[in-house]
């Protein structure tokens, strides 16, 4: 069957065939002996060059040589790999710096690599297997007269052909790119378990095959791409990238770091080496031209997409193409069903379909689907071409719809309602909030596209359901916007009523962020508002959140003000659940103000008007603002009960991250009442949940007390790195009155270390951060502890000053127990420094202070310490008298090491009083 004119090569291959017949161009035998030729051929050397500029792909490139390894160390045969992803990511280059790779390596594909390209996304070019067979087998060295017809034949052929190479050490690697079907692929596939085969292609292959889904390049690799192609094509003096990085950046992003939009980019800059980067972003911009721009000759973002999707049936493209409707970064099945009015499993098969087209990619969880940025804008293309633009948006609307309806509904299982009524939409509490936080972006996406739609009742109705979630999980960014959106609304349409509530809920939002003068405005011109229409509940409610910033601003009497004004208004109108609310928030203006005795009054107060209703989870509250103020009249025992109850409710209602911040309270309760090991225990609870919830504010507060827990058990190094951990966590979320608190923290403990310079320098940033907020009593808390640093540097002048000063701002602040321990501490430094009747008067006036608030301890530490100046100046009969008083108190408290302290000082005053009488 030779064709006679043809030459015979001197490596020909020969068949020998034993036991069978041979019937035209099919080989019928029991028995098959292939003869290769001696020499590799030219086709097995012919793998296209890689990229110079490969990019981003070292562990996937590693992942897939692994498969190719001859001698794996698990011992399982070399398996084949299946490389799939988008149009564009990168898939077919991947492969060949794999390929070449495998090549360089010693006895690893010593016959060579076998590259096809099936086109099987080119309608025009996509070859069948028939024709991928035929040109490999010729590859292989197969004379075509010996060639079978039928892909059966030649596949058994080529698989013989394959297993022959390896038998002989000279292994094969195969490469299969752009299969579009398995049944395109998989007679193409070795079979022996030998030889090493690679395969791309946009779908999702049934081949058998190990899988790797190829995603986008990282941030940082993007940029890298464009770098390294720019000093490719125009030298590495190009160096716009590293002149504008902040554009590369921006432009690689526009690109969706797609690698074949990152290389149009790069070759179209280097086309014009004076164009810089920024005139690139800049044409990107535009949504609408962006995918028009990725073009550059034979190369188009566009025309790849629109090679996947030409092979879409109808609903798969319908779906497809009403997928960017939904406003996130991200859809679920269940929403999805809404744009089609298909059933929900007939949705998610569609979907499934996609993804293996990849054209849509799963999400984070299951049953999730998302489009790549590109992607996104070519399907919202193809929807405007080929969709009628009121079918759209009636399939929009039903989609908002759901989003609407769902949040209400999900919002009544999260605060429980007088009447107990929540929605059967969701199982329970937990399922609702699962629910928001999937839909989140979503939601608030919606919430500020709605009006663009024309449906701005859609954009009201999401913000007043939203209210509470994102309070509760404190999505403040998202809470900020939705309710300026909900503002801009209003005013739109001139509805004063929904315009105050907008303001009053923007108010509290972005006071959320610590941007209290910002807070302080909403609030006011929403109760000027209400007050305007005549709606009362609305006023109060603006007044309470009013009251509530101005005592974030410490401007504690016009909190107190507000706080009546609400409070007058909800007994006028019969709110048991307002006025309950606003009798705590009352009692803690006054707890600021150091009013303590009416601060529990008016806790105490608010507790039943809260039990009455059945509100249990503001009960909860209310019972740990009363232990906020007990702890404050150090009634400790009765501020841990109070604690521990409001623990045990608000655990009870789900509110994790209220529960957090009660439980930094007992700790500190209980810290204060010597159960330090239950304190660090509860710490460490309020710590795990902020931690679960993200909430830095919170696990930043729960640190810091905890390091003062740890200072007192003389866990110093722990005490250290807990306040550190705070102050970093306090200033990542802005809140300097935290930070400010954490360094005076951290500075007690350092000195505690006999670090005395940093000492220093913490009480110092923290007496600066809290003079730049305005907090007078905590500058005071500062000055004080800095005094004491300064003292132990020995720098007794300066310690005096800053007690001096810490005085002061206690005596502002009413804080008789501050003040006291500030005169004190400046009776030490004044005694140092010689000025020892100014001590012995500090001394004194801090002794009648601790009287006053009936502290024994600091009576003793008093008499203690005036006893060093009297002594100094020769008036022992005082000094004496002094030091008796104080080892006696000491001694009544069970403080053995000061009373010891005190009789020594009694001592030295005795023997200096014997001597002065025998002199």
């Amino acid at each position: 069957m030779t064709d006679d004119t043809r030459p015979t090569p001197d490596a020909a291959v020969s068949n020998e065939i034993t036991g069978g017949v041979f019937f035209h161009a099919v080989i019928q035998g029991r028995d098959i002996t292939v003869q290769l030729p001696p020499q590799i051929t030219p086709a097995l050397s012919g793998l296209p060059a890689p990229s110079p500029t490969f990019v981003g792909r070292d562990d996937e490139v590693e992942t897939l040589l692994q498969t190719l390894a001859p001698d794996r160390e698990d011992g399982k045969p070399t398996l084949l790999s299946a490389v799939a992803g988008m149009a564009g990511v990168g898939k077919t280059e991947v492969a060949l710096q794999v390929a070449h790779e495998a090549l360089n390596r010693n006895g690893w594909f010593a016959g060579g690599v076998l590259f096809i390209d099936l086109f099987g996304y080119d309608n025009d070019r996509r070859l069948t297997s028939e024709q991928a067979l035929d040109g490999m087998l010729r590859a292989l060295g197969i004379p075509g007269e010996h060639i079978p017809d039928q892909l059966q034949d030649r596949s058994r052929l080529y698989r013989s052909v394959l297993a022959a190479y390896a038998e002989q050490g000279r292994r094969i690697l195969v490469v299969i790119d752009n299969a579009f079907t398995a049944g395109q692929a998989k007679p193409l596939i070795p079979g022996d378990g030998v030889t090493g085969a690679l395969v791309t292609s946009r779908h999702t292959l049934d081949i058998g095959a190990h899988l790797h889904d190829l995603d986008v390049l990282s941030p940082d690799a993007s940029v890298d791409l464009i770098r390294q192609a720019l000093h490719h094509a125009r030298g590495s003096n190009d160096t716009r990238v590293d002149d504008q990085p902040e554009q590369a950046k921006v432009v690689a992003e526009l690109c969706g770091r797609l690698p074949l939009a990152l290389q149009i980019v790069a070759a179209l800059l280097a086309d014009i080496p004076t164009r810089p980067i920024a005139s690139m972003a800049d044409d990107l911009a535009d949504a609408q031209r962006r995918l028009g721009e990725l073009r550059r000759e034979d190369r188009a973002v566009r025309a790849a997409f629109d090679l996947s999707y030409q092979h879409l049936d109808t609903e798969q493209a319908r779906l497809f193409r009403l997928l960017p409707l939904n406003p996130g970064p991200d859809i679920s099945t269940e929403s999805a069903v809404c744009l089609v009015e298909d059933g929900q499993s007939t949705t998610r098969h569609l979907l499934e379909d996609l993804a293996r087209a990849h054209l849509i990619e799963p999400g984070q969880t299951w049953d999730r689907w998302r489009l790549h940025d590109l992607i996104r804008l070519y399907a919202e293309e193809r929807g405007r071409l080929c969709d009628d633009s009121s079918q759209r948006r009636v399939a929009l609307g039903r989609l908002y719809d759901h989003y609407v309806s769902h949040t209400i509904a999900a919002d009544t299982h999260l605060e429980l309602p007088e009447n107990g009524k929540v929605s059967p939409l969701f199982a329970d509490r937990a399922a609702a909030i699962s629910w928001l936080e999937a839909e989140r972006a979503n939601l608030t996406s919606a919430a500020l596209t709605a009006s663009n739609i024309g449906r701005p009742e859609a954009c009201i109705d999401l913000s007043w359901a939203l209210d509470d979630f994102f309070d509760w999980r404190k999505y403040v960014d998202d809470w900020i916007a939705v309710a300026e959106a909900a503002l801009k609304v209003a005013r739109d349409h001139s509805s004063r009523l929904i315009e105050g509530r907008a303001l009053n809920r923007l108010g509290t939002a972005v006071g959320m962020k610590r941007r209290f003068e910002e807070a302080l405005d909403y609030h006011q011109e929403a109760a000027e508002i209400f007050r305007e229409i005549n709606e009362p509940s609305g006023e109060g409610d603006a007044l309470h959140n009013q009251g509530m910033t101005l005592v974030e601003l410490r401007r504690f009497d016009e909190a107190v003000e507000c706080h009546q004004k609400d409070l007058e208004i909800c007994r006028s109108i019969g709110d048991r659940r307002g006025e309950g609310f606003s009798l705590t928030a009352l009692g803690v203006a006054l707890r600021e103000l150091r009013r303590f005795d009416k601060c529990v009054d008016l806790q105490t107060q608010a507790i039943p008007a809260f039990h009455e209703i059945g509100d249990r989870h503001n009960e909860g509250r209310a019972l740990s603002a009363l232990g906020s103020a007990l702890a404050e009249l150090y009634r400790h025992d009765e501020a841990v009960d109070a604690f521990t109850q409001a623990a045990s409710i608000i655990h009870e209602s789900g509110d994790d991250a209220t529960e957090s911040a009660i439980l930094q309270n007992l700790g500190r309760a209980l810290h204060e009442a010597d159960r330090d090991e239950e304190a660090i225990e509860a710490l460490h609870r309020g710590i795990a949940i902020a931690r679960r919830l993200g909430d830095h504010h919170g696990e930043g507060v729960c640190r810091n007390s905890l390091g003062l827990c740890l200072r007192d058990v003389n866990r110093l190094d722990e005490a250290v790195t807990a306040h550190e951990a705070a102050r970093e966590m306090l200033q990542s979320v802005g809140d300097q009155h935290g930070e400010a608190s954490a360094w005076n923290n951290l500075g007690r403990d350092l000195q505690r270390l006999d670090r005395i310079d940093e000492s220093i320098d913490a009480h110092m940033e923290a007496a600066k951060i809290f003079e730049e907020i305005g907090d007078r009593y905590g500058l005071g808390q500062a000055l004080c502890n800095l005094g004491l640093s300064l003292l132990a540097a020995g720098r007794a002048s300066e310690a005096a000053d800053a007690e001096v000063a810490a005085a002061a701002l206690y005596g502002e602040s009413n804080d008789l127990r501050g003040e006291g321990l500030a005169r004190n501490y400046l009776g030490l430094s004044l005694t140092l420094i010689g000025r020892y009747e100014e001590a012995i008067n500090a001394h004194k006036e801090a002794l009648v202070i601790y009287g006053e608030i009936d502290d024994l301890d600091g009576r003793a530490s008093a008499l203690l310490n005036i006893g060093a100046p009297l002594w100094k100046m020769s008036r022992f009969d005082e000094a004496i008298d002094a030091f008796q008083q104080a080892a006696a108190a000491f001694t009544g408290l069970g403080n053995e090491e000061k009373a010891a302290t005190a009789l020594t000082g009694l001592a030295i005053a005795n023997n200096e009083w014997r001597a002065s009488q025998w002199s």
